[in-house]
């Protein structure tokens, strides 16, 4: 190859579907005053002059003249345009949507709870996304390599799209429990949250970021499982009421036995309860409040409720790290 010739048409015809950034090849050949720069749909080009960027290219056909290449000129110095061929490194930065890139936490995240402490959370799943800012990728990502694929992106990525997904989490405040059950919801929330952090710092855009699965240690399932079932046995009595009112309206002739078997779910729901150190024997589900629902009663925060609990102001008894109060404790509470 001749290598006196000078580049007249600059352009990269993506055929891999996995090359995120291309550097042209020039063969230390010179750019010809009023070459064809050609950026094609979903391409930017990128001018780097000695490490520095220079001008940034979107798609199109853009012609190389001292007006079309005004960062350059500035670093070149070339106070009245240039007439001369000249040399710089052309970068090809794919801009499409790649989908479907697999994420996953080699170690366990820590995550705070306000209930249950400090807990190791690990989650997988996949993410969507684009460049956004190609002066940022090429210098945070991709750097100098001369044909940068998806493959280099994830071993690279990798731990970082952990790390940002970390973040989030921990900036969301979200219990364990919502995010140990509610997964399929977690990734869009967190999105709003991921992605200035993302394109801040690396120049991406996530257009989806999905959470497959979320696992955490066998104790705090158990934890997260006790407190369903907590919750349920709150609204048995409820449940209770509304199944005996129904058979009474229909007056079938099956009544008696219905309202008899539902007697008997509140007796063992109350026999659950009173295993738990939640009630004492006088006391039905209906009468035990969680502090938020005392909070709600007495138009106080529930810090203040806690509080008082702990100084054994109020009357309480303190499953694991949530507290039950019985109606008449709140009410000997009030009258105190």
């Amino acid at each position: 190859m001749i290598t006196s010739e000078l580049l007249e048409i600059i352009e990269w015809n993506d055929d891999s579907r996995d090359t995120l950034t291309y550097r042209y090849p020039d063969h230390d050949r010179a750019i010809k005053r009023g070459a064809q720069l050609i950026v094609r749909e979903s391409q930017a080009a990128q001018f780097v002059y000695l490490g520095q960027f220079a001008d940034t290219y979107g798609p199109g056909t853009h012609t190389l003249v001292t007006g079309n290449i005004p960062i350059l000129t500035r670093l070149k110095g070339w106070k009245y345009g240039f007439e001369s061929p000249f040399k710089t490194d052309v970068y090809f930065i794919t801009t499409r949507l790649f989908p479907g890139n697999q994420w996953g936490t080699a170690n366990p995240v820590m995550v705070h709870d306000k209930d249950l402490g400090i807990v190791r959370v690990r989650a997988f799943g996949t993410f969507d996304f684009r460049v956004r800012d190609s002066k940022r990728f090429l210098h945070e990502v991709a750097g100098t390599d001369d044909h940068f694929r998806l493959d280099d992106f994830s071993s690279t990525m990798r731990s970082r799209i952990v790390s940002v997904f970390s973040d989030a989490l921990a900036n969301s405040h979200l219990p364990v429990a919502e995010v140990a059950t509610r997964f399929t919801e977690l990734g869009q929330a967190l999105l709003p949250l991921i992605n200035p952090a993302l394109t801040e710092k690396y120049g991406l855009e996530m257009t989806s970021f999905v959470v497959e699965n979320v696992s955490v240690p066998p104790e705090v399932e158990q934890a997260i499982d006790k407190g369903a079932s907590m919750t349920a046995i709150g609204n048995l009595n409820d449940y209770v009421k509304y199944q005996m009112a129904q058979g009474f309206e229909k007056g079938t002739p099956g009544t008696v036995g219905i309202g008899a078997e539902l007697a008997v779910g509140l007796s063992v729901a109350q026999q659950i309860m009173k295993q738990q150190g939640g009630l004492d024997s006088t006391s039905s589900p209906a009468d035990v409040l969680s502090p938020a629902q005392v909070a709600g009663i007495l138009s106080v925060p529930e810090a203040d409720v806690i509080a008082s609990l702990e100084k054994g102001d109020l009357k309480g008894k303190q499953i694991g790290t949530e507290w039950r109060v019985t109606r008449t404790a709140v009410d000997q509470f009030l009258r105190s």
